[in-house]
């Protein structure tokens, strides 16, 4: 472990950071050894969130929003870092990394000390990634980064998973009930700690928005706030800006959270087993049922 690089990070090189996360992310550094190792600065807990996800589906509008967010709390002065995860293409393993051309507010001199940005690639892995973006939440943490924004796509159980791992959860939708939909099929509702319905310039925002509220009203905890903003025309930010900024912790998602996460960490033995392969191989040929290898690799 190169200690001269972490401590760099830590102390604010950037380029030491990068390298430090990609460490992380591709498993050459645990952090339980940074941790351990690593010359560590105390500081000090606010009590607010450190972590916030932002999930949706597709087209709703969250990197433009989440730009706009960026700019607002970092101009007030946070240090803030967003990771940005990037499905994978399943025949190439290559990912977009489109947020990198809807994130502008980076390239803003008067802001860019104060925001951090990094793509993730999914990869193969539906186990691994969740707990490789809390590591790399925690390495932020360690290296001065008050707040971590994790934006995802909200359309597969990965996603989820990422978005299951931060202390507070933002589904952002857009007008057309479609994005509801897909949002309870993922059971992103059931996790969200408020709601956003994004390019309230359209028509139908606000009575999606409506239809929300009832629904959550209809269902047992908290009822989450349900925002309009439009990244577009610039409304409703700044007040979604401060209220997402001291969102408290309803705990209607605690269990669900948890059961995400619980899930996260049973893929992820199961994925790292030196057996895997093996136990492939006998599923293939039928000489071991699914229980059978279940019990084999949950059980190492």
């Amino acid at each position: 472990m190169n200690l001269g690089l972490i401590n760099d990070a830590i102390n604010g090189d950037r380029r030491s950071l990068a390298r430090t996360l990609s460490g992380i992310e591709n498993g050459t550094l645990n952090i339980m050894e940074i941790q351990q190792n690593a010359d560590i600065p105390h500081r000090i807990d606010t009590g607010n969130w450190k972590s916030l996800a932002i999930t949706g589906a597709p087209g709703v509008g969250k990197s433009c929003l989440i730009d706009k967010l960026l700019s607002i709390w970092a101009g007030s002065g946070i240090k803030i870092a967003l990771l940005a995860i990037d499905p994978s293409s399943p025949r190439t393993g290559g990912a977009l990394l489109g947020d990198r051309v809807r994130i502008t507010s980076v390239d803003d001199d008067s802001l860019k000390e104060n925001i951090y940005i990094r793509s993730i690639a999914t990869r193969k892995s539906s186990g691994n990634v969740p707990l490789i973006v809390a590591d790399m939440v925690e390495f932020l943490h360690m290296a001065g980064w008050e707040r971590v924004v994790i934006e995802t796509v909200g359309s597969g159980q990965s996603e989820v998973r990422c978005a299951a791992i931060a202390d507070r959860i933002v589904v952002v939708e857009g007008p057309a009930r479609g994005d509801g939909v897909q949002a309870e099929k993922a059971g992103l509702l059931e996790l969200a700690d408020a709601v956003i319905v994004n390019k309230s310039d359209l028509k139908g925002a606000e009575k999606h928005a409506e239809e929300l509220l009832e629904s959550f009203e209809l269902g047992l905890g908290d009822v989450p706030p349900v925002m309009l903003t439009s990244a577009l025309n610039e409304t409703g930010i700044s007040e979604a800006a401060d209220a997402l900024l001291d969102l408290p912790d309803t705990g209607r998602s605690v269990r669900a959270r948890w059961r995400e996460r619980l899930l996260a960490h049973y893929e992820r033995k199961i994925l790292e087993s030196p057996d895997l392969e093996e136990i492939l191989s006998l599923l293939a040929v039928g000489s071991i049922s699914v229980d059978e290898a279940i019990n084999t690799l949950g059980g190492q």
